[in-house]
């Protein structure tokens, strides 16, 4: 599969970034707990240059609980504050007021030396489309300041939201990135969500994500669609079993592959085939 999805409103949000970097202290990225090297944006760090980081490992209720734990100690062995959040049930909330104190405590102790008291720490929140900011923002505030929704591209301008004494945030837009240069990064954020649906082949991608499912979560598609499979399974092989087990048929009685394919995406953009994680942190790093 060859995916790319970069629509015209991402160069100017980009851009709308790079001229508010200026005015913040503190980057707060959230990532997609599933995929978290994936779904970090590179054009972020070279944005975020000489700023404070805090990343947030959103979603991580859907999440590998060992994976989680292994990516927190990951991040923080490349300099990152890191938060596990789940922004839905405000799983973790308690823990971002305290990393973002210490992540900016430097910049809150020059102040003070400088004699400047209670400015609050301004921090922009980044992250790629679909990867929960506005729910994220939203739950932190206690109250609805952004727009929702479970698809790429809700946000579309920035805005600032004072949380408190100590804390405003800059919303901004769901960005990627022009090109990915390795597209398994493409197939992940397409199987999360975060490309464009209407782009996918949406047959190909499930047959990724039952190939990945077979290797490394094979009890999740066995539990959930109540078959066996082995070691020889076909990707296909797969989906004609959900489709069976689903009783997707087409006019002709054949199981359809198709209506198989999107119950299987459904049902990992979901949760309901278990806690997943599609990558795992880079070894000797």
């Amino acid at each position: 599969m060859n995916i790319q999805w970069y629509p015209g409103h991402m160069t100017k949000a980009r851009r709308m970034m790079q001229e508010n970097i200026k005015l913040i202290d503190l980057i707060i990225e959230l990532v997609d707990a599933r995929a978290p090297l994936s779904s970090r944006n590179p054009d972020i760090d070279e944005l975020g240059k000489g700023k404070a980081r805090l990343i947030l490992l959103n979603k991580s209720d859907l999440a590998d609980d060992r994976q989680n734990e292994a990516w927190c100690a990951w991040f923080k062995k490349q300099g990152f504050f890191t938060v596990r959040l789940d922004s839905r049930s405000k799983t973790g909330m308690k823990a971002v007021q305290s990393a973002i104190q210490e992540a900016c405590r430097e910049k809150t102790e020059r102040d003070r030396r400088r004699g400047i008291k209670n400015r609050p720490v301004r921090a922009m929140v980044a992250g790629i489309p679909n990867v929960g900011k506005s729910t994220f923002i939203n739950s932190f505030a206690g109250r609805a300041c952004t727009k929702t929704g479970n698809r790429p591209g809700v946000t579309k301008g920035a805005q600032w939201i004072r949380l408190n004494r100590q804390v405003e945030l800059l919303d901004t837009p769901g960005i990627l990135w022009p090109k990915f240069d390795d597209q398994q990064v493409g197939i992940r954020l397409a199987i999360l969500g975060s490309v464009n649906d209407d782009i996918l082949n949406t047959e190909e991608l499930s047959l990724e994500l039952g190939t990945f499912l077979r290797t490394y979560f094979p009890e999740s598609l066995e539990e959930r669609y109540h078959f066996s499979l082995s070691e020889t399974e076909k990707p296909w092989q797969i989906l004609w079993k959900i489709a069976e087990a689903r009783s997707c048929v087409t006019k002709g009685g054949e199981p359809d592959i198709s209506r198989a394919a999107l119950f299987l995406l459904d049902d990992f953009r979901s949760g309901r085939l278990g806690k997943i994680t599609l990558e795992f942190p880079p070894e000797g790093e």
